[in-house]
């Protein structure tokens, strides 16, 4: 019999919560069949069966916190048969599938076939398998181009559960599917007699928390502002819209204000880096992994795209797309939340104007981006016209950024969101 311990799927981490079961004892499992999906300090996690057999035991319930290296499950050589229960009758052994359960055992089941391995025909029962619909199924019109299909794989999206607003389904409706799952939160929130609601702090809360009280007491925090006419970049924005280029990808002013930071940040690689305690350096990074900083039903998580300087504008808003719509359905693996260089959170989305934003742990700068309004704006020519304005805000860490670089690195974004002919120039 072989037990599983529960692997440490990100960096360090030392505990995940057992979120729900795919197997059951009595299970047959095949070696990378999911078997339990697992809530981190940071993600959401599926993790594979490494071995392959029957499932003898659950060592720990849905709700447990566990930690590292305990053993979660039994699996013992296929062959060996399930417990039955005293006093039951045997039930036929369910299959385990990638989610839920398949046939019973005594049910027509086509199982894989090995890469090479000649086809085997197997018989039908038609009394138990019902024919086949005379009219086309959901999943025969989930008609999906390549980039869409990928997109709801990464969420664990069934395409054909998605409702299409055109002849294919896009983008948006796949988002939009996820964004519509119910919180979990609220399901494990407990009311008490006094009619106060509260909820757990566990997992990406916990996590969050933690980072962020540890981030404010130990960088030295500097926040700088710039109010700015944005109606170049809106009426760019407008303009990529409606560019076949950008049809399957999202288009917003987060697009261009992530590109503006990472031309930025050529001509001021300090906020592009990191403070080595233990060296007493400081280190400078070579590649901007942008940080996104979505918020979820978990709590704010921050993947970051890697290499996020040497991406076109539509490969940028691809990912920007692909990152935040799986990180609200939380599906972010940890991977995808180390290693960041420099963050970006809008907190304009809530009609915020502006805040002073805390340091992503080990990174050295974060931009707000606040809300971007209609208002009276005085031009060069002293006349007041309607204008697009928003603010910027910018923080980082004192120790390895001064005051002039901080300001250098706003000024150049401002110039860029003021104009973004100026991206030229860099």
């Amino acid at each position: 019999m072989n037990e599983f311990k529960l692997p440490d799927v990100g960096e360090g981490l030392t505990e995940a919560e057992i979120i729900t079961w795919r197997v059951a004892v009595g299970d047959v499992v095949e070696i990378n069949d999911v078997i339990v999906e697992i809530e981190t300090a940071k993600s959401l996690v599926e993790l594979p069966s490494p071995y392959a057999g029957t499932v003898q035991a659950l060592h720990a319930a849905e709700g447990d916190t566990v930690e590292v290296g305990t053993p979660i499950i039994a699996i013992g050589s296929e062959d060996v048969p399930a417990p039955t229960p005293p006093d039951a009758e045997p039930q036929p052994e369910r299959q385990a599938m990638l989610v839920g359960y398949g046939p019973r055992a005594d049910e027509v089941v086509r199982r894989r076939r090995l890469p090479g391995a000649p086809a085997r025909v197997a018989s039908v029962d038609t009394e138990k398998v019902p024919a086949p619909a005379a009219h086309p199924t959901r999943q025969d019109r989930a008609l999906a181009k390549p980039p869409v299909r990928k997109l709801a794989k990464d969420l664990g999206v069934d395409l054909s559960d998605v409702v299409a607003t055109g002849e294919v389904i896009s983008r948006a409706d796949v988002e939009a599917h996820a964004d519509r799952r119910p919180a979990r939160d609220a399901e494990t929130s407990v009311a008490s007699p006094s009619g106060e609601v509260r909820v757990p702090i566990k997992g990406v809360r916990k996590w969050t928390a933690e980072a962020m009280v540890r981030s404010a007491f130990t960088a030295p925090h500097v926040t700088e502002w710039v109010t700015l006419d944005v109606t170049r970049t809106m009426d760019l924005v407008a303009s990529l819209r409606t560019n076949r280029a950008f049809a399957d990808v999202k288009v917003s002013p987060t697009l261009v204000v992530a590109k503006a930071i990472c031309l930025a940040l050529r001509t001021t690689p300090e906020l592009n880096a990191s403070w080595d305690e233990a060296a007493q350096e400081i280190v400078l990074k070579t590649s901007v992994n942008l940080g996104i900083a979505a918020a979820t039903e978990r709590g704010l998580v921050v993947p970051n795209i890697v290499g996020a300087e040497r991406l076109s504008l539509v490969e940028l808003a691809a990912a920007i797309g692909e990152l935040t719509a799986t990180a609200r359905a939380g599906r972010t693996q940890p991977a995808q939340m180390s290693g960041g260089t420099f963050t970006l959170t809008n907190i304009g989305v809530f009609g915020i104007d502006a805040g002073t934003p805390i340091l992503n742990p080990g990174e050295s700068g974060i931009l707000a981006l606040g809300s971007i309004e209609r208002r009276p704006w005085v031009d060069e020519d002293d006349a007041i016209v309607p204008r697009w304005v928003t603010t910027l805000a910018v923080s980082f860490d004192h120790r390895v950024v001064d005051g002039e670089q901080g300001s250098r690195f706003l000024a150049d974004v401002a110039a860029i969101l003021r104009d973004p002919a100026m991206a030229l120039t860099y």
